[in-house]
C-alpha cells in the first residue's frame, strides 16, 4: 500500500467518523390525533379530512422537535383560488402563506430548539375562497396540549369581522386577486380573544348584510347564521358544540342606511335567534367600525333602540358599543392591520368591563 493512499483512507475515515447524521423521518400524526384542537365551524365527517369553509377556523397542536410540516388540503374554487393560512409558533411572530396546490406539505417550522412548541394554524381567508382540509401534522413527537381556555365569543359579521382587505405586507390594493389582503387571524375578534385567553369563532361573510347584501349576494346573515358553509347556505351547524360567552353582532355596513323600521325589526328579531341558540351569552351590538359619518350617526341612533327595547322585554344582557373612530386605512375603505388592533383593544377594553374578566 502505497504512502499516498494510506493517506486517502486515513481522510475518508475521518470524514466518516465527522459526518453529520441523517435526520430520522419526521412522524406522521393524522387528523384524528386526539391530541390535535380544533376551533371553529369544522365539518368532521370524514376524520381524517376534517374539512372547513370560515375564516378563523384554528387548529393547535404541541409537538417536541426541531422540524415540522403540515399537510393540508386547498379546495382551489374556481380553478385558481387558492387559501392563505396563518401559522403561529410559540411566542413568535405569525407567518402568512398562500396555498399553491390541491395538496400541500408545508414546512411550518425548521431548525427550532430541540424542546417543546405549540403551534397554531389559521384559515386567513373566507368561505367563498373555497374549503381546507387538515390532513394531518409531521413532527418528532406529539404531545398533549393544555385544555381549551374556558372563555368563548362569537363574533358575527361581515368582511371586516372575517378580515378583509387588511393585510398588505405582501400585496398592495388593487393588485393580485380580491382575498390576497385577507388576514382572519390579525383581525379584531381573534386579536381581542388572545387578549383575553378566550376561545374565538368568526361567523362572518364579506358583502354580507342584515336586510340587504351587497355585490349580487343572495343570502343574508339571518339565513345562514345555522350554517357550517355561510356563504352557500350550505351544511347545519350543531350550537350545541360552541356556546359563548359572549357574541358581538357587528352589521350594518352593508345595509346602509335604511328604513329604521326594517332594519331595526329585522335587527330584534335577529337577536332573539341568536338568543334561542345562547340562552346565557351577553350579546354586544357594535357599530359598523369603516361607516362613514351618515351611517354612524344612523347605526348609533338605531342601536340605542334596539338594546333599550331588548333591555324594556326583560333581556338584561344585550349592550350596545359604539366605535370611538372611523377605521378605513386598508383596501375598499376597510381597517388596515395596525387600526384592527386599534378595534380589537376598544373591544377588549369593553368586554373586559361588561364580564369582569
Amino acid at each position: 500500500m502505497t504512502r499516498r493512499f494510506s493517506i486517502l483512507l486515513l481522510i475518508l475515515s475521518i470524514n466518516i467518523a465527522f459526518a453529520k447524521p441523517k435526520k430520522p423521518a419526521l412522524n406522521l400524526y393524522k387528523a384524528n390525533n386526539t391530541n390535535i384542537q380544533y376551533f371553529g365551524r369544522i365539518d368532521f365527517s370524514d376524520p381524517l379530512k376534517p374539512r372547513f369553509w370560515s375564516p378563523g377556523v384554528y387548529i393547535k397542536a404541541k409537538f417536541k422537535g426541531t422540524d415540522c410540516e403540515l399537510v393540508i388540503n386547498d379546495e382551489i374554487l374556481g380553478g385558481d383560488n387558492h387559501n392563505y393560512i396563518e401559522i403561529a409558533i410559540d411566542n413568535n411572530a405569525p407567518v402568512r402563506i398562500k396555498l399553491t396546490d390541491k395538496q400541500n406539505i408545508i414546512k411550518a417550522a425548521q431548525g427550532l430548539a430541540d424542546t417543546e412548541h405549540i403551534i397554531t394554524i389559521c384559515k386567513d381567508t373566507e368561505s367563498g375562497i373555497g374549503y381546507l382540509e387538515f390532513v394531518g401534522i409531521k413532527c418528532d413527537k406529539m404531545l398533549s396540549l393544555p385544555s381549551k381556555p374556558k372563555r368563548k365569543i362569537e363574533y358575527i359579521g361581515d368582511s371586516i369581522t372575517a378580515g378583509t382587505g387588511m393585510d398588505l405586507s405582501v400585496i398592495p390594493c388593487d393588485e393580485g386577486q380580491w382575498y390576497d389582503q385577507h388576514n382572519a387571524y390579525m383581525s379584531y375578534g381573534p386579536v381581542t380573544s388572545r387578549a383575553l385567553d378566550a376561545q374565538w369563532q368568526l361567523t362572518a361573510v364579506a358583502g354580507i348584510g342584515l336586510t340587504h347584501s351587497c355585490c349580487n349576494m343572495d343570502i343574508l346573515m339571518p339565513d345562514v347564521l345555522d350554517k357550517m358553509y355561510l356563504r352557500n347556505n350550505k351544511m347545519q351547524w350543531d350550537f350545541s358544540r360552541y356556546q359563548p360567552d359572549v357574541v358581538t353582532i357587528c352589521l350594518g355596513q352593508n345595509d346602509g342606511v335604511v328604513d329604521s323600521t326594517l332594519f331595526c325589526s329585522a335587527y330584534v328579531k335577529f337577536i332573539n335567534t341568536v338568543r334561542m341558540h345562547y340562552p346565557k351569552a351577553d350579546i354586544i351590538c357594535l357599530t359598523s367600525p369603516m361607516a362613514n359619518i351618515t351611517l354612524n350617526v344612523v347605526l348609533r341612533k338605531y342601536l340605542s333602540g334596539i338594546a333599550a327595547y331588548m333591555n324594556a322585554q326583560g333581556d338584561k344582557k344585550v349592550y350596545k358599543y359604539f366605535f370611538s373612530k372611523r377605521y378605513h386605512n386598508g383596501c375598499g375603505g376597510h381597517p388596515d392591520m395596525a387600526e384592527h388592533m386599534q378595534i380589537a383593544d376598544e373591544l377588549t377594553a369593553y368586554i373586559k368591563q361588561v364580564e369582569g374578566w
